[in-house]
């Protein structure tokens, strides 16, 4: 058997094993539900739970029925939030941010569909919200401090905005007069000043605290092995991820139903729920020692996380401020990236990077930067694709200078075997002296295609988990590069207005769109380079491998098999240029002719 051959086989069907291993572990996950805005519920369970270093009691009240979003935004008054990338609403009733939606961020690709919503209030499905306090210390009751169904009143501001905070007032009647200032970026950031101001004739002490609580698992929740969804935290630089599931395992907490993780962060941190696009989390002042706990409420099946700062002691006649902050938005690189310039520890690392983390990131770092030259997603991907070949350009060049020597060699391997005969080893120990003394490494052939694998996971991760991505545009039919091809014979590739079939069916499967077939036919013509091996077992591995891969990467996403259309494309012409400046010319329709019965012919020059 020509070993070219071998190692060629052997390479591409490691290749294939491995990515049909991940198509099996990994399937692409089905298109995200869009839930009802206008679902009728009925809530009884209770609202989050507060807890502090000193004393954990219990804040909750059963919440009114409700049927409608606005019907839950009606139980309050409420202070508008509007700037040019969030709008909302906060409810004077405990001063929650539980009203939060995403100006720049549509549920589906068509112009009309609804904003996308990140908060929501008690009583709708999957309530979500931020909620701020004090956790009453010696010689306090929870209600002599703010807690979860507290009814502040508005003290300065009218709307929340850039530029233009708003500041909430409470009086506990007995000397503690609290004050929360909200204040927010143009992007995604709030931030939160607490004070409270003592004229009650003694000291107070209590601590300030932050929950981020999710009524529920969240509807849209994809539970994709590769996509962390949960909890996310950062402590002292150590980045922890538990999943929704997980936290139902927690250790119990002292009160009954309750289950808890704590960590105790010395100088910097953060901690919230993240999901595959948007993220929601507290953020101590960095330098700050805080306890970060993540819990779970099985009689309410609340999740929460929680920054619980330090105990103060507020003298008599003293004010005490505590600023924190708190990100409720998208997963944009870029504003990730600031934020974490500016001092929160790893901030960017809430983007669920994988285990290829170090070829994760500069592969999306390069293609955002290509993406703000060019403009167009699609054709981003096709730079990258173009850069990363370049980059293993020098590892290509000998690997198909080797090939071509094996090609040059093959009439002096065809002589070894007849006259080794049946003797494999002396047949063997010839071609190694063959291989020495031409310095050829038959095993060459192969570091390209494995290469590829790494490569080809990394850049799938990039496109399934960066917001980047997402609903991203190239030509024509193909408006989402994070999504299948919509493209196939029952909309005429595209031709029709008419939607492909559902992804992730078996219609889907069968009837693949022009993307998919593009792919088969380029891995193809990529095989027709060299000869077809005279084994009836390689040919028939051969024939099929360009259809296999055809059909069982047609349901990932289209930018993931743009690249590998671009990539065989420049792989097939770097290895034709290459055979033929070593004397070697591939005869591609000689060999597309033997497929098909007919003898091919090898030309040299």
């Amino acid at each position: 058997m020509d070993d070219q051959n071998k190692n060629l086989i052997l390479a591409t069907a490691l290749s294939f094993a491995v990515i049909l291993i991940w198509f099996v572990l990994f399937p692409p996950p089905e298109a995200d539900p869009v839930p009802e805005t206008e679902t009728a519920v009925q809530i009884g369970e209770g609202d989050a739970l507060a807890t502090a270093p000193t004393t954990a009691e219990a804040q909750a009240t059963a919440t009114a029925q409700v049927e409608t979003r606005q019907d839950a935004l009606a139980e309050a008054p409420r202070v508008q939030i509007d700037t040019p990338r969030l709008t909302g609403s906060i409810s004077l009733l405990g001063g929650r941010i539980d009203d939060l939606s995403l100006k720049d961020y549509r549920k589906t690709i068509d112009p009309d569909s609804p904003i996308v919503t990140l908060l929501s209030p008690v009583g709708t499905p999957s309530a979500y919200y931020a909620l701020y306090g004090w956790a009453p210390g010696a010689g306090l009751l929870p209600g002599d401090v703010p807690g979860a169904n507290t009814e502040w009143a508005l003290e300065s501001g009218e709307t929340l905005g850039v530029d233009t905070p708003v500041t909430l007032t409470w009086d506990n009647g007995k000397g503690l007069t609290f004050r929360r200032e909200l204040a927010i970026d143009d992007n995604y950031m709030f931030t939160v000043t607490q004070s409270v101001e003592n004229a009650s004739g003694g000291p107070a002490s209590m601590a300030p605290y932050g929950i981020l609580a999710r009524h529920g698992e969240p509807q849209d929740l994809k539970n994709f092995f590769i996509l962390h969804e949960g909890v996310v935290g950062m402590a002292d630089g150590t980045l922890t991820e538990t999943d929704y599931d997980d936290m139902t395992d927690f250790p119990s907490d002292t009160r009954e139903g309750a289950r808890a993780e704590v960590v105790q962060v010395t100088e910097n941190g953060w901690i919230g729920f993240t999901d595959h696009y948007w993220m929601s989390t507290l953020i101590p002042a960095p330098g700050s020692a805080f306890k970060s706990v993540a819990k779970y409420d099985d009689r309410r099946d609340i999740y929460q996380t929680e920054a619980v700062l330090p105990t103060e002691t507020v003298a008599d006649g003293q004010t005490v401020t505590v600023t924190t902050q708190l990100f409720a938005g998208a997963k944009e690189w870029e504003a990730l990236r600031t934020y974490e310039t500016s001092g929160i520890q790893n901030f960017v690392d809430s983007i669920d990077w994988g285990w290829f983390f170090f070829l994760t990131k500069p592969i999306f770092w390069l293609l955002h930067n290509i993406h703000n030259l060019i403009g167009n997603m699609g054709w981003s991907i096709i730079g990258l694709t173009l850069i990363l070949k370049a980059l293993l350009f020098p590892l290509a060049f000998k690997s198909y200078v080797s090939m071509a020597k094996m090609k040059e060699l093959q009439p002096q391997m065809e002589a070894l075997k007849e006259k080794a005969g049946d003797d494999r080893q002396k047949m063997q120990q010839g071609m190694m002296e063959l291989y020495k003394r031409e310095k050829v490494n038959p095993a060459a052939g192969c570091l390209p295609i494995l290469l590829q694998i790494p490569i080809f996971f990394s850049l799938y991760k990039v496109i399934f988990v960066t917001i980047e991505l997402r609903q991203a545009p190239w030509f024509g039919p193909f408006q989402d590069l994070s999504m299948p091809d919509p493209t196939s014979i029952m909309n005429l590739f595209g031709l029709l207005p008419l939607s492909g079939p559902e992804p992730g069916t078996i219609m889907a499967t069968i009837f693949i769109g022009i993307l998919p077939l593009l792919l088969g036919i380029s891995m193809w013509l990529q095989q027709k380079l060299n000869p077809a091996p005279s084994d009836p077992t390689q040919q028939m591995i051969f024939a099929w491998m360009p259809w296999v891969f055809m059909f069982m990467l047609g349901s990932f996403a289209s930018g993931l098999v743009v690249y590998w259309i671009a990539n065989n494309t420049i792989t097939f012409t770097q290895q034709y240029l290459i055979m033929r400046s070593q004397g070697y010319k591939p005869d591609v329709f000689g060999n597309i002719k033997s497929g098909f019965g007919k003898k091919a012919k090898t030309e040299k020059k």
